[in-house]
């Protein structure tokens, strides 16, 4: 008699080409050079820009992220921002029904930001409550333990990473996007 051979669950990927396929395309439209997209990017939150002091986003580098072939979840919100899409429409996969999927709305003084420890103490109630450990949990959402763990006081993670955690969780990434004035 065999051993049963434990498969993890499928999750939707996030579809990196399709996203770049659209900002690219919108750019395109639009008639802007990457330079002057990456300043239309970086005038989103023109008002705040000028009150941090912040360094503008590079043309060259938002030209150069498609051949990446991810980004994280703190920088794609500027391309998601300007496209007025949720990381959503961008999965590809046995995507979970997570409802209003619409992202919080912005103004000048403020910047979209992905709210990791948020998304940490909602990842590590669901483990609880499921009765998982961490190693556990990450073997089912092919990751390491450390990076959920690490969650917990992480600044950025990467964007597919987080999906997937909304995912599992049945969540919008919305529920995790706030405006910021920092």
């Amino acid at each position: 008699m065999s051993t049963p051979v434990r498969v993890a669950t499928p999750w939707p990927v996030f579809d990196f080409g399709a996203f770049v396929a659209a900002y690219d395309r919108e750019r395109r439209v639009r008639g802007l050079t990457w330079y002057a997209f990456a300043d239309e990017l970086w005038d989103q939150s023109e008002v705040l820009n000028a009150e941090l002091g912040d360094h503008p986003l590079c043309g060259g580098a938002v030209s150069r992220l498609g051949a990446r072939g991810e980004t994280s979840c703190q920088y794609a919100l500027f391309l998601l921002r300007w496209l007025g899409r949720p990381p959503e429409d961008f999965l590809r996969g046995p995507v979970v029904d997570v409802g209003d999927t619409t992202l919080p709305t912005a103004g000048p003084d403020q910047r979209l930001r992905w709210d990791l420890h948020q998304l940490h103490g909602e990842l590590d109630a669901q483990r609880r409550d499921r009765g998982l450990t961490w190693a556990a949990l990450g073997a089912r959402l092919g990751c390491t333990p450390s990076r959920l763990t690490n969650l917990r006081t992480a600044r950025i993670a990467d964007l597919a990473l987080v999906m997937r955690l909304t995912q599992w969780l049945g969540r919008p990434a919305a529920a995790f996007v706030h405006p910021s004035r920092g």
